[in-house]
């Protein structure tokens, strides 16, 4: 087990400290509601199938999923076709105060382990469901991040016109699991009022229709669609990419008038603060044609690292362009505690130590640390059936009939 400075300590439990969820969860979106749960302080239950949650051995993009998004879980493997495996499911589902699931609907009904048949007997029980759409039409639609955000406007406005792409991360799938963990918690809230829990539902559609909202607002006030990002007219005359010396680049941004004075006296451009035509920002979005290239002109001797001190001296916006695998090395995150140790359950790696982000906030001064490792398979399971009144010779069984690992 990796632990944290930043974990709970008995004199500060974390805010769901005592609290049981349980997930039937795979890939992205549902494991992201439980580590959120799991990093405020609940025990999260992880319900894998006997082979393993299949995220658990992806390659390329997915090969970051299951330990980023499994810390602070316990794991149970259980064959839910298996009827005494059923019933250890429906056992360990009645326990919890949070159920949470990210199935095709009504994939767990079969099993009796939807919120109809698990709330007929814990009215307290909260049960979170992480869909690809709210009931409607498309409901039925097998969803994936990339079909939502083709759909869903996202992928249009994230490329270049013609050429829709889809963002650099599963930002559906993360903020849908965000949303649920939300969701949960406004449950809990409640059910301390009235002692009654209630199902929730999170869908990648309807999340990513969120994420478009500003440029679907954007088309009815202003009667114009929205252009493609890369296309857009921006609402800051400096606003953008430049490349510099020895072929680095660079972002750099003024998005006031104060600012771009700054700009031009820090760079020397006496000329460009005294032309009328650029006096304002709206002036300045209005000549950006002739102003970005001249810009780019200006600057293209000077080194990402000169521009970087420049603006960071006088407070300006900025930022060097940067690969995710460079991030390990940057001073902030570094100084900030915000990368912690885990230890690997799987692959060729299983066993070694790597650096995870944390989860992007603190409370009461601290970082959400690292209490549990991402588990291995099944890991939990003797701890978990125990725990649920199944003696050694019980457990045993199971194993071997198959129905748990």
């Amino acid at each position: 087990m990796t632990t944290s400075a930043d974990a709970a300590s008995p004199d500060r439990p974390l805010p769901l400290a005592g609290l049981r969820v349980v997930e039937f969860s795979h890939m992205v979106m549902g494991p992201t509601c439980g580590m959120v749960l799991g990093d405020l302080g609940a025990e999260v239950i992880k319900v894998e199938p006997i082979e393993g949650d299949r995220t658990r051995h992806l390659l390329g993009a997915g090969a970051g999923f299951f330990p980023l998004f499994n810390r602070n879980k316990k794991s149970i493997a259980i064959d839910l076709r298996h009827p005494e495996g059923q019933a250890a499911a429906r056992k360990l589902a009645l326990s919890a105060d949070v159920v949470l699931q990210n199935f095709k609907p009504g994939a767990l009904a079969k099993y009796g382990l939807d919120y109809a048949a698990l709330s007929a007997e814990n009215l307290r029980l909260i049960y979170v469901n992480h869909t690809g759409f709210l009931p409607g039409p498309y409901e039925h639609r097998t969803a994936l991040d990339e079909v939502v955000q083709m759909m869903g406007g996202l992928a249009y406005m994230t490329g270049r016109p013609g050429d829709p792409l889809r963002a650099g991360s599963s930002v559906n799938d993360i903020m849908g699991g965000m949303f649920g963990a939300i969701g949960a918690m406004a449950a809990l809230m409640q059910r301390g009022i009235t002692g009654r829990g209630q199902e929730i539902d999170s869908a990648l559609y309807e999340n990513n229709v969120f994420l478009v909202g500003q440029h679907m607002l954007q088309y009815a006030i202003t009667g114009q669609p929205a252009a493609p990002m890369p296309e857009r007219i921006s609402s800051w005359g400096l606003y953008d990419v430049f490349s510099v010396k020895d072929g680095e680049q660079i972002f750099l941004a003024a998005v006031s008038d104060a600012q771009w004075n700054t700009f031009c006296d820090a760079l020397g451009f006496a000329d460009l603060q005294a032309d009328p035509q650029l006096a304002t920002n709206n002036d300045r979005v209005r000549a950006r044609a002739t102003l970005l290239p001249e810009l780019r002109q200006r600057l293209a001797s000077r080194s990402a690292a000169e521009l970087s001190d420049l603006f960071e001296r006088n407070g300006l916006p900025y930022a060097p362009i940067r690969r995710p695998e460079q991030l390990y090395d940057d001073p902030h995150l570094n100084a900030t505690g915000g990368l912690a140790e885990i230890t690997l359950p799987d692959g060729d790696l299983a066993g070694q130590t790597v650096r995870t982000t944390l989860f992007p906030l603190r409370m009461d001064g601290q970082r959400l640390g690292v209490r549990l490792d991402p588990p291995r398979r099944g890991e939990h399971t003797q701890e978990l059936l125990a725990g649920l009144g199944y003696g050694p010779a019980q457990v045993q069984a199971l194993r071997e009939a198959g129905a748990v690992a």
